[in-house]
């Protein structure tokens, strides 16, 4: 249930066909990455839509991302990508949770308590130089260390710098790095990882027997035709004005009409996550095309329409007609950004076998369940 005509629309059964298409073509364990709340989809809806297209581990940034996804019934493997305060061991064996192991002096803290049955993947710096070891000694001994205070160290990972770009020569130089560590160790890891999205499809030989795809999964993606978009932003005119030549626009007045021109308000803006950059930029209405004129407000924003349309009318802002990387481009960002930039004030709207399975509005939701 929604009252504000903005919504983020998610196509879950797109989810689980780019799921199943991306494991059939890397033939490798696939972890789908959900973190910073799914990308923006809902973090438990596109966990089930990914585990249902053949996911056997989610991945998620932080401990507090992982609890979320526990604490709505999601019991498959989660690995935290990013670094864990030590002290929280307790909660992660409680909750049944993966942690990197980023340095030997992390594992020296983390074994001043009880760690049996901890799960760890090891975190290998070959080149990104955010967290991680790339010394092999040291990886050597925060491995043993582990080892013998009970730790489970199931898996080793790195992350590829570059890997968006097939030309740059620094993915192939991670790579080799990163199978001279895996080799090295010794260790029968039961996940080996380095592949994300763009390395997935672009580098097959990677070292590894898994993937971690996150934005791939919902279709996001300019050299792949078979991954499908499935996410979609809408909102619908709430007013309608024919204004006369020479009249101001917004805050600012930025925008003045430049003749007689129809002038509509929907109610999105920069506190939804619909930025003031986005002024100047195109919405698709009913097969025309408007334009974002004058400043994007906190809760409103004004479009140029090619002529009346009636209030009610649905207007895209991301979707079939306006691809996420159209709107990234123009923007001068990637798409990751606009999506994770959307906030919870929109509602989601979930599509099963075409219709609507589920509609989540956050925090009208937590309000009702707490009544």
């Amino acid at each position: 249930m929604f009252y504000r005509e903005s919504w983020v629309q998610v196509d879950l059964d797109q989810i689980k066909e780019n799921v199943q298409w991306l494991r059939s073509q890397t033939n490798r364990q696939f972890i789908a990455v959900i973190k910073a709340n799914g990308y923006g989809a809902g973090d438990a809806s596109v966990a089930r839509a990914a585990l249902a297209g053949g996911a056997t581990m989610l991945a998620v940034s932080s401990l507090d991302e992982a609890l979320s996804l526990r604490y709505q019934e999601i019991t498959a493997p989660i690995l935290i990508l990013g670094v864990v305060d030590p002290a929280q061991a307790e909660l992660l064996l409680q909750y049944d949770l993966t942690v990197p192991a980023v340095s030997l002096e992390w594992v020296k803290e983390l074994i001043q308590v009880p760690i049996k049955g901890l799960k760890v993947h090891l975190k290998v710096d070959t080149g990104m130089h955010r967290i991680g070891t790339e010394k092999v000694a040291e990886l050597q001994a925060m491995l043993s260390l582990l080892k013998a205070n009970g730790a489970d160290v199931e898996g080793i990972f790195t992350h590829f710098a570059c890997s968006d770009n097939p030309d740059n020569q620094m993915t192939e130089d991670q790579a080799a790095r990163f199978e001279a560590v895996v080799d090295a160790l010794k260790t029968p890891f039961r996940w080996v990882h380095s592949c994300n999205s763009d390395a997935a499809v672009h580098y097959p030989k990677a070292p590894g027997n898994a993937v971690r795809c996150g934005l791939a999964m919902f279709g996001v993606t300019s050299y792949l035709t078979e991954l499908k978009p499935c996410i979609s932003l809408y909102s619908r005119l709430i007013y309608v004005k024919q204004l006369k030549a020479g009249q101001p626009i917004g805050y600012g007045a930025t925008y003045t009409t430049q003749g007689e021109e129809w002038i509509g308000t929907l109610p999105i803006g920069y506190a939804d996550g619909w930025i003031r950059r986005h002024q100047g930029r195109s919405c698709w209405i009913e097969g025309e095309t408007g334009e974002f004129v004058g400043r994007i407000c906190m809760d409103q924003a004004m479009i140029r329409l090619p002529h009346a349309f009636p209030v009610g009318t649905k207007v895209e802002l991301i979707g079939p007609h306006i691809p996420l990387e159209q709107v990234a481009q123009e923007l001068g960002t990637i798409p990751y950004e606009v999506l994770t930039l959307l906030s919870d004030r929109l509602a989601k709207v979930y599509i099963e076998n075409g219709r609507i399975r589920e509609v989540a509005n956050p925090r009208l939701d937590r309000l009702m369940q707490e009544k």
